[in-house]
């Protein structure tokens, strides 16, 4: 009687001080007529109902909203109109995909944040489709200046875009392949790290023609700008980079069943650069063997 007596007295504290709470019978149905209808204390339990966004303060609105992702938002859009369609939030969704767009700065702007957002999107897929299409979409929209510094800023700070197809505009554009490559940082980075950081950045081709050539030569100068306490020259860091690709390829093709030793490697190394240092050839290999490929082709 007294367990009873506190459950209802709890139901009743709860409905009072937690309306946001339903709550539910979970007494087996019966149809026996004996049996009392309706539900005992016993055979209640809460269930939690989201509360009405509108009815709260709107800073605690649009931060509960905030966590969404843009398909959720425009869902709760249905519901939440004035609520999901807050510039606050597409402001945010904007920044944080696209880091860099050249509309960002320009005050004279009509559209609104999520209306940019939806350019924005549209753009990324058409690029990621086709790069030129893609380009000539953020250029006609105003979304992004043609020059090189905004399009190395833009390719650098989002992730929206296909790597392929960044490589395949880069191909034709090398001011803004050096633009693009003077804003990495590889500072007291080990080497193979980050040649990896930089493949991640732009794509490595599929074959090994010039176009490869071409991104070591310019990753081998901006490495050592970026640590002359290593005293590097770039014809060297260019060797090891294709060192470090071929010991990759080496390593990590099933179709190669005579893998290369580190010994093997090390007098490779030593042949190629003339006073190098056996240690360091020696802490490649084993950053490669245990960490893997340098450049991985998606």
């Amino acid at each position: 009687m007294g367990q009873s007596l506190q459950r209802v007295l709890e139901v009743a504290y709860l409905q009072e001080y937690i309306p946001q709470y339903q709550f539910v019978c979970t007494e087996p149905q019966t149809t026996d007529p004996r049996r009392h209808h309706g539900c005992t204390p016993k055979h209640l339990s809460l269930t939690p109902c989201f509360p009405d966004l509108a009815e709260l303060p709107p800073e605690l609105a649009l931060s509960i909203l905030s966590h969404l992702d843009a398909t959720d938002l425009c869902l709760a859009s249905c519901v939440w109109n004035g609520l999901a369609d807050d510039d606050i939030l597409w402001h945010g969704l904007c920044r944080s995909t696209w880091g860099y767009v050249s509309i960002y700065a320009r005050r004279d702007h009509r559209l609104t944040w999520k209306q940019i957002y939806l350019m924005l999107d549209e753009g990324s897929l058409t690029f990621n489709a086709d790069a030129n299409m893609g380009m000539a979409y953020f250029f006609k929209n105003g979304l992004l200046d043609s020059n090189k510094m905004a399009i190395g800023q833009f390719f650098h700070r989002t992730c929206r875009l296909s790597n392929t197809q960044m490589r395949i505009y880069l191909e034709n554009r090398p001011d803004i392949l050096d633009y693009l490559v003077n804003l990495e940082s590889y500072e007291k980075e080990f080497l193979p790290n980050a040649l990896r950081k930089f493949f991640r950045r732009i794509e490595a081709p599929n074959d090994r023609g010039n176009y490869l050539a071409t991104l070591l030569q310019k990753f081998s100068d901006r490495f050592c700008q970026c640590n002359p306490q290593f005293g590097f020259r770039p014809d060297d860091v260019f060797i090891l980079c294709h060192s470090l690709i071929l010991l990759s390829v080496d390593l990590f093709c099933p179709h190669v069943k005579n893998k290369m030793s580190k010994r093997e490697f090390i007098r490779n190394v030593r042949g190629a650069i003339p006073n190098s240092n056996d240690d360091l050839a020696g802490h490649l290999y084993d950053n490669i063997y245990l960490i893997g490929h340098v450049a991985v082709v998606s």
